[in-house]
């Protein structure tokens, strides 16, 4: 919690700096990977406040001490206080007791800068402990007052305590170790004695992280302390068959994402052959976006049932082809402006990217083609959208305006995306056969930008923390977690009614019952994401696309059950 409010904290201040210099008072986390990404936001971390005069500066989770702080304060310059509030709590115990004569024994490393900041509140009373053998070599001590480093291993001072304790009957002993530390710790307890490997995720120079790999070892359990899933390549993991993996609170979720999605596809090539083999296409299919290709193609089919047109390949083509073009053509945008490195899609984009490029160009050119075969209409949407999807990540606006892209401006990408889907699957199919519009195409439009809104959106609460990092403002990012489940709720129900009022009224036919399956399959989205960590990210993105797909069988399957049956279709 403290790392994640100080990055947060780091991430609103950038955002809006304006060309203000950002320091950081040593680096805010121990994880070099989003070190350097924080300094692409401008932010930098600071060694000694001398070398600078002006800006401001953030004071990390670990906390400094008051001699710090004040010799911040006469340089005059802004002081923007992260320290976590569980590091703050030891601060004031420590503050209160050296006041009344306490002498102050923390538990600790006497080189960890929360440690460092923690002797300054105890006024020259203060001694730090690493273990329970140099509380034999204190001298004799009247008033004692206990505190610990707030990710101390939980072992290592119950042990310190217990030797104060015998040393010093009447000291004041606080367990000031951080609850998630404790808990993670206590889940590594746990794994190592189930699993046959463990592995343990984040920076070297990580304290706490270091300490998991540390308990994990002690239990004989194979440990891996490694920064990037990458490094997992040099490892043989072929003996183990269940392998527990853990990160320090410093640790992104991205980098332990792309760990679980090695781990993942590592252990499917394991797996009967046959399964195997279906499992690496689906995978391939959502790595490469021929995935959403497919799911386009569906949700066209699924528009034209809806609005009881007849079904037309020409249409489901254009929709495929056009949507993996700009998918692609956008996503290898992104490695222009900064986005992180360490998705499932990163790896293989960056190292095909002529090829990819290609191929985007040639399904664009190929959309056109056809809509030009469809009609004057769809010709002229599409090349419209086409303009457009190229043009979302270009600079397109001067620097004053605040965003300098489309795909700048907050929680625009969910929108433009299930705009753009909506006209491609929806309205090209409709003004292929007549320009006019209907009660039912206004029904198959707004299902079709809700599926795509909610899919984008929930893609979204998945990488929050990597969004906000490289500061896109994507609508989990803007209104929060909690707010966009609502928000997601909300509009799913009211689409919900909305096919149940066209059926009733005889705009959609019966045809709009079948895609209330639909609606059902995104709030079960929303129970999977609230635990995704059950599964990698590239699964989690899987099994959101997979409703476009449940769409188009779920209304295929439902004419066929109907097809010949009087007044039913």
């Amino acid at each position: 919690m403290g790392v994640k409010r100080a990055v947060d904290i780091v991430l609103d201040i950038a955002q809006h700096r304006n060309r203000e210099k950002i320091y950081t008072y040593g680096p805010l986390i121990h994880n070099p990977q989003t070190i350097e990404i924080l300094e692409k936001r401008g932010v930098f971390p600071l060694d000694d406040i001398d070398e600078v005069e002006e800006g401001t500066i953030v004071i990390r989770a670990h906390g400094i001490s008051p001699k710090d702080r004040e010799q911040i304060s006469k340089k005059g310059m802004r002081i923007v206080d992260a320290t976590c509030p569980k590091v703050a709590r030891v601060q004031s115990i420590i503050r209160k007791h050296s006041k009344l004569g306490y002498t102050i024994i923390i538990a600790g490393n006497n080189a960890h800068p929360e440690v460092i900041g923690l002797m300054g509140y105890a006024s020259g009373r203060g001694i730090v402990v690493s273990g329970p053998d140099e509380v034999a070599d204190l001298p004799p001590l009247d008033k004692v007052c206990l505190v610990t480093q707030t990710t101390q291993n939980a072992d290592v001072y119950d042990a310190i305590v217990k030797r104060t304790k015998e040393r010093f009957p009447g000291a004041v002993v606080f367990n000031t170790i951080c609850n998630s530390t404790e808990r993670r710790q206590a889940e590594i307890r746990e794994l190592a004695t189930k699993m046959d490997a463990i592995i343990i995720v984040g920076g070297r120079n990580s304290a706490n992280t270091q300490q998991l790999a540390a308990i994990s070892r002690d239990y004989g359990t194979p440990t891996y302390h490694i920064e990037m899933a990458d490094e997992l390549k040099t490892f043989d993991l072929s003996g183990f068959e269940n392998i527990g993996v853990s990160a320090g609170a410093s640790t992104p979720n991205w980098i332990t994402d792309g760990v679980i999605d090695y781990l993942s596809h590592y252990h499917e090539k394991r797996g009967p052959r046959g399964l195997r083999y279906l499992y690496n296409l689906w995978i391939f299919l959502v790595r490469t976006d021929l995935y959403s290709a497919i799911g386009a193609g569906c949700l066209t089919g699924a528009s034209m049932f809806l609005q009881e047109l007849k079904v037309s390949i020409l249409n489901i083509l254009i929709a495929a082809f056009y949507v993996y073009a700009v998918h692609t053509i956008n996503r290898l945008k992104d490695r222009n402006v900064g986005r992180i490195m360490g998705s499932f899609r990163e790896e293989l984009y960056i190292r095909h990217k002529k090829t990819y490029y290609f191929l985007a160009l040639c399904c664009l050119f190929v959309a056109i083609g056809l809509s030009f075969a469809a009609g004057t209409a769809p010709f002229a949407i599409l090349l419209m959208l086409a303009l457009f999807g190229v043009l979302y990540n270009i600079r397109l606006f001067p620097a004053s305006w605040g965003f300098r892209r489309p795909a700048d401006i907050p929680a625009s990408k969910s929108i433009f995306v299930a705009l753009a889907w909506a006209t491609i699957t929806v309205l090209v199919p409709r003004f292929t056969l007549e320009l006019s519009i209907s009660a039912g195409m206004v029904v198959a439009f707004l299902f079709v930008f809700t599926l795509v809104f909610a899919k984008s959106s929930l893609s979204d609460m998945v990488d929050i923390q990597s969004d906000r990092l490289v500061g896109e403002e994507t609508i989990p990012v803007v209104i929060g977690e909690q707010k966009t489940r609502i928000l997601l709720t909300v509009i799913t129900a009211l689409m919900g009614l909305i096919l149940l009022g066209g059926v009733s009224l005889g705009y959609t036919g019966t045809a709009g019952l079948a895609l209330l399956i639909s609606i059902f399959y995104i709030w079960i989205c929303l129970r999977l994401c609230d635990k995704k960590a059950r599964f990698s990210s590239i699964v989690l993105e899987g099994l959101l696309g997979t409703n476009y797909i449940v769409t188009g069988l779920s209304i295929a399957l439902w004419s066929l059950l109907l097809q010949g049956v009087p007044g039913k279709w």
